[in-house]
């Protein structure tokens, strides 16, 4: 008999597999490559066919890199699928900044210039109520070079009710403390008023620390101050907005906004540039221009800064055409099952079972806890959620209630063909 190992195709022939192309020119030869290598040595040793090896180095290579995922979870600012969607100004923006950039350069004199100015300068003019502004990596990042700045070897006084857990196991009392500052709790969980800020104020103290609940809500018997009362302990006031909204957002009254903050006399307000502003991962500082230039000329800044892509896709967020976020958050409900109603109609025409159910979104990654959005949904059998996440691209839906749903309120209307499609395929 034939040994089935000669039929394994030879390394060129299969590097010029058109099927290959698409990787080839995504992850270089090198990559791809080695990937046929590995399969050819699987079918050496009989564990796939030699006519699947093509089929085998597709698989390997699919799973290299971020894969664009379709967002129908109803989570607007989903954490693990990356937070906020950049707007095609921004994608350009990006795909521009990715060459050679005068991201230090001053044309005009050929000179060095200012880092990121024109991210800097769209920020200011979207709030003038800041004195000046700098962006480093995130939000935790922003208030490390804060307390590193302003406090080190100093305290902070801050809320024991706004001691908060900020993701996969960070916790802002640990993140704090890490930079040398001391930590001051004052009040209680659910209650915390003007004079026990005032108490703790002194010598030792090297800022106000304000923090706004973004991911959890408490109810009940609660106090806390507002900023405005907090601006005259005479000492800075800091205050972590969170969520990144540099203005007020009437579809979200009770989230917090730079530029109110600043107005109330905040000193200086830290925020996140991938949540409801919409943008690249970022922390975007604002404020006193006295304390933003002490935290630009802090020796740690260097090791915060944000690269040119960043800044690239912020200030074409903070400039450009509403992100995808904004037109997320003020999508219309009745639009949204009207959508859902055409999309359950055409798979109903293709055999399968699909019916437009009114349901509930929500703002997500950190911001709006609570708050429920209107939204519609495609409700599907439950057992094809793992079907839709595995396929190409990778849906995710949510389970409720033995249905998985595809929820609208996070899509353009432009990929309602891609979930007809994904779904169609799963069935298959």
């Amino acid at each position: 008999m034939t040994d089935p190992r000669r039929f394994i195709p030879r390394t060129d022939a299969v590097l010029a597999d058109p099927r290959l192309h698409e990787a080839t020119v995504r992850l270089g030869r090198t990559r791809v490559k080695a990937a046929v290598a590995e399969a050819q040595r699987r079918a050496r040793q009989g564990d796939i066919a030699p006519g699947e090896v093509v089929a085998a180095v597709l698989d390997e290579l699919s799973g290299s890199g971020p894969r664009r995922v379709v967002n129908a979870t109803g989570v607007l600012l989903h954490t693990n699928l990356g937070r906020a969607p950049l707007s095609p100004a921004a994608i350009e923006a990006v795909r521009a900044a990715a060459g050679t950039t005068d991201v230090e350069l001053d044309l005009a004199t050929g000179r060095r210039g200012r880092r990121g100015r024109g991210a800097l300068a769209a920020l200011a003019r979207a709030v003038p109520e800041a004195g000046a502004v700098h962006v480093v990596n995130n939000n935790a990042a922003a208030l490390v070079l804060a307390a590193t700045a302003l406090a080190q070897g100093s305290e902070i006084v801050v809320s024991r009710g706004e001691l908060v857990e900020i993701g996969d196991g960070f916790r802002l009392p640990d993140l704090l403390a890490s930079t040398g500052a001391r930590l001051r709790e004052v009040g209680t969980t659910n209650r915390t008023r003007v004079a026990d800020y005032a108490d703790a104020v002194g010598p030792d103290t090297g800022f106000v620390l304000k923090v706004h609940p973004s991911n959890y809500r408490i109810e009940g018997f609660t106090a806390t101050p507002e900023i405005a009362e907090l601006a005259g302990l005479g000492v800075p006031l800091v205050a972590d907005a969170g969520s990144g909204l540099l203005r007020p957002e009437p579809a979200l009254p009770g989230e917090p906004d730079a530029a109110t903050w600043l107005a109330q006399g905040a000193d200086l307000v830290t925020a996140s540039g991938d949540k409801l502003l919409g943008g690249p991962q970022c922390g975007l500082l604002l404020g006193r221009a006295d304390l933003i230039d002490r935290l630009r000329r802090h020796p740690l800044a260097r090791a915060l800064r944000v690269d040119k892509l960043t800044l690239a896709a912020l200030e074409a967020t903070v400039e450009g055409p509403p992100p995808p976020t904004a037109l997320a958050l003020h999508a219309d409900p009745a639009d949204l099952l009207a959508r859902a109603t055409t999309l359950a109609v055409r798979l109903a025409g293709k055999g399968l079972a699909a019916e437009a159910v009114t349901s509930v979104a929500r703002v997500g990654g950190g911001g709006a806890p609570g708050v429920e959005l209107p939204s519609a949904a495609v409700a599907l059998d439950e057992w094809l959620a793992e079907p839709l996440r595995l396929g190409e691209p990778p849906v995710l839906g949510r389970v409720e209630r033995g249905r998985c749903l595809l929820d609208l309120r996070a899509l353009a209307p432009d990929d309602d063909r891609i979930l007809f499609d994904a779904v169609v395929a799963a069935c298959g």
